[in-house]
């Protein structure tokens, strides 16, 4: 089944693990761009690189991020040298920024960097950046606007955000394989990722809804809330941000007239979404059989969906 994901961020990392146990390399998943930051010298892609490391097997589970049994060194080097300490990257996952940062700077595009860092880890998923253009979140907390690593990593993702913005986003575009996997999908899922700060940039590029709602594969959510709350991640401080309930139903309320269905978890204590069909199973996701799990709970929705 020809797959699209929307993801960034753990949750959507994790899905798009399962979800290529379930239908091998027919995935293709839209990452969140809003997270790039230039530091260190080099372009940093958290979320493409994060869904790729995940689907390469290479990621530090235990952390969540970052690439298992890798180093600081160069890292903890720079910082003798004086470079801000609060961003840090391990050596090898350097090394990915490195090629972006260079491979960009020729004028390659970053949808061509991140094929390429896929291929050369043995990716066969297509893991496609939202836009090529830059695209940089802001969020405004305790009267000042700062980026958004820094408020998630500096501030700890703790205080109110007041206002959120997405730099750049009026100028950006689905790149032609984003819209081409979108025309040709099967199956469209919204993964379990942060749906104002990971999803919401994705939804927000010129175009992309147009995209999604002219597709003929039915779109699945999956709900990031697990038993009420979330596993990891400032969720519900977005969400109240805009104004929403801090459950599924909040969520979907994001999604509305987009989705067709809401996958939520067996154990989630609140009222299920209305005006959307809803199936229920468990949804943590905290090893490889729970991530097939759920991903093969997403293929079996979107088949009834199909066969209606």
């Amino acid at each position: 089944m020809k797959t699209v994901l929307l993801a960034g961020g753990t949750g959507g990392a994790k899905l798009a693990a399962g979800m290529q146990e379930a239908v091998g390399d027919e995935l293709s998943v839209i990452a969140n761009t809003g997270d790039d930051i230039e530091t260190l010298g080099v372009y940093v892609s958290p979320d493409p690189d994060l869904i790729t490391y995940w689907l390469s097997g290479e990621i530090d589970q235990a952390r969540g991020w970052g690439i298992k049994d890798d180093t600081f060194k160069v890292y903890e080097r720079l910082t003798r040298f004086g470079v801000p300490h609060w961003f840090s990257l391990s050596d090898l996952d350097l090394a990915a920024c490195l090629y972006r940062r260079d491979f960009i700077a020729e004028g390659g595009r970053l949808t061509d960097a991140a094929a390429q860092i896929a291929r050369g880890l043995g990716v066969k998923a297509a893991v496609l950046p939202m836009c090529d253009e830059p695209v940089r979140t802001r969020i405004l907390s305790e009267g000042a606007w700062r980026g958004l690593q820094e408020y998630l990593i500096l501030d700890g993702g703790r205080p109110a955000v007041e206002g959120i913005e997405l730099e750049g986003i009026a100028s950006s575009a689905p790149t032609p394989e984003v819209l081409e996997a979108i025309s040709e999908a099967e199956l469209i899922v919204v993964g379990p990722s942060n749906p104002v700060i990971s999803i919401g940039p994705v939804l927000a590029v010129p175009g992309m809804r147009d995209a999604i709602s002219e597709a003929a594969a039915p779109v699945v959510a999956v709900s990031p809330y697990v038993a009420g709350k979330v596993v990891k991640g400032p969720t519900d401080n977005f969400m109240r941000a805009l104004g929403r309930p801090t459950t599924a139903a909040g969520v979907a309320s994001l999604y509305e007239g987009l989705i067709d269905a809401m996958i939520l978890d067996a154990d989630d204590p609140d009222e299920p979404p209305p005006g959307v069909r809803c199936f229920s199973t468990p949804t943590l996701m905290h090893s490889a059989e729970s991530r097939a799990s759920v991903a093969r709970a997403v293929v079996k929705v979107g088949r009834k969906l199909i066969e209606g």
